[in-house]
């Protein structure tokens, strides 16, 4: 089946773009999420006359973003954890521990935007170096702290 993207997928393509996917994928979860409509005649023409607003809406989406990642980028957040002997801590500082502290700053950035390499959960004193996917384009770091609580 050919679809219309209405917004940009990762492992698909971006807004605009007309793909050819498998039934199923497309009635199941692209259209009813609002991914996606048909490609057909009707659509096709529908969407030439939307396509400007959508590209001028992703240009200001991204424009906002860049204005954030270059905020964030330096910006250094602390986040102190209980620790034991040796400096080990008790439990983690994990995603949600991140956008809480974000929050707190005044960043409203979701935790499904944070990726680090350290896997979901950070076990170890020191400083990091966090990733945020800001747009599928736009991605800025920043430090994280995390300290012990004696």
């Amino acid at each position: 089946m050919k679809v219309i993207l209405k917004q940009n997928v990762p492992s698909l393509g971006k807004a605009g773009n007309v793909i050819k996917v498998n039934d199923g994928y497309a009635r199941n979860f692209l259209i009813p999420k609002g991914l996606a409509t048909e490609a057909d005649e009707k659509n096709i023409k529908t969407f030439e006359h939307e396509k400007k607003n959508i590209l001028k809406k992703m240009a200001k989406e991204n424009k906002d973003a860049n204005a954030l990642a270059d905020v964030l980028s330096n910006l250094t957040i602390t986040i102190a954890r209980k620790v034991g002997d040796q400096d080990k801590i008790f439990g983690s500082v994990t995603t949600k521990d991140i956008e809480t502290a974000l929050k707190e700053k005044g960043y409203d950035i979701n935790r499904k935007m944070i990726v680090h390499e350290h896997g979901e959960h950070i076990k170890s004193l020191g400083e990091f170096k966090i990733k945020l996917k800001l747009t599928h384009d736009v991605e800025t770091e920043i430090k994280l702290i995390v300290t012990g609580e004696y």
